[in-house]
C-alpha cells in the first residue's frame, strides 16, 4: 500500500504520476495525517472497474442459480455453440 501526503501531489505531481503508473495500484493520499483521497493510473482503475463488473455479473448468475435458474453444462454450452456456428456457416 503507498501513502502519501498531500503535499506530495503539490509539489511533485509528476513523480505521484509516475509512481500511479509504473505500480499499478491506488496511492492513498493523507490530509493533515488523516486518509482523504486514492490516486491511481486511468488504466490501473479500468482494469479494476471491469474486475467490479465481472464480479458483480458472476454474483447474479450465482443467485439466479441458486433461485433455480436453467444451467447448462460445458457439454451443452458447446452443442449450443456448435449449433449457432453451424447456422452461420451456411
Amino acid at each position: 500500500m503507498l501513502i502519501k501526503p498531500s503535499t506530495a501531489i503539490r509539489t511533485d505531481y509528476n513523480k505521484i504520476s509516475k509512481l500511479a503508473h509504473e505500480r499499478a495500484e491506488p496511492i492513498y493520499i493523507t490530509k493533515n495525517g488523516e486518509g482523504d483521497l486514492v490516486v491511481m493510473s486511468i488504466d490501473a482503475f479500468e482494469v479494476r472497474e471491469e474486475m467490479y463488473r465481472l464480479k458483480v455479473r458472476m454474483a447474479i448468475a450465482e443467485q439466479q442459480r441458486l433461485s433455480g435458474a436453467k444451467t447448462y453444462s460445458i457439454d451443452d454450452a458447446e452443442k449450443m455453440l456448435r449449433g449457432i456456428i453451424d447456422e452461420k456457416e451456411v
